[in-house]
């Protein structure tokens, strides 16, 4: 015996030791029951949205008595991209401010889309510009 494996030996660390009895399988596993399901099922239900797929709702508010819409789909967890350009300069910045301060106090985003054209995008939504 060489040295390494008289350490290993001394160490415990030695060979697999033959054992007398034989382990039994009494409780098998029937590969057919009832909760058995293969991977790739089992994976596609964990990762399958358990809520209804996110929307994206295009708004063009005429007043600013249109606001509680925006915030309403807001607030469902709906991106919104509000259309200001039917409205007048003064109510279309007061629209613009209460989309600010929706998307503020609910932790969401808003982002210019082009000229009065904005994006509100909830939370969990990430906005990329490329």
């Amino acid at each position: 015996m060489g040295a390494v494996r008289r350490v290993a030996s001394y160490l415990g660390l030695g060979g697999v030791e033959d054992y007398d009895e034989s382990y039994d399988y009494d409780d098998e596993v029937d590969a057919e029951g009832e909760d058995w399901q293969p991977a790739s099922e089992r994976a596609a239900k964990r990762w399958r949205a358990m809520v209804e797929p996110s929307r994206i709702v295009m708004l063009t508010p005429r007043a600013y008595n249109d606001a509680p819409i925006i915030g309403r789909h807001f607030r469902e967890g709906q991106t919104v991209i509000m259309d200001v350009n039917g409205m007048s300069i003064t109510e279309a910045t007061r629209m613009v401010d209460f989309a600010a301060g929706l998307a503020y106090g609910c932790e969401g985003h808003i982002e210019r889309v082009a000229e009065k054209v904005f994006l509100l995008a909830p939370a969990e939504v990430e906005i990329t510009t490329g």
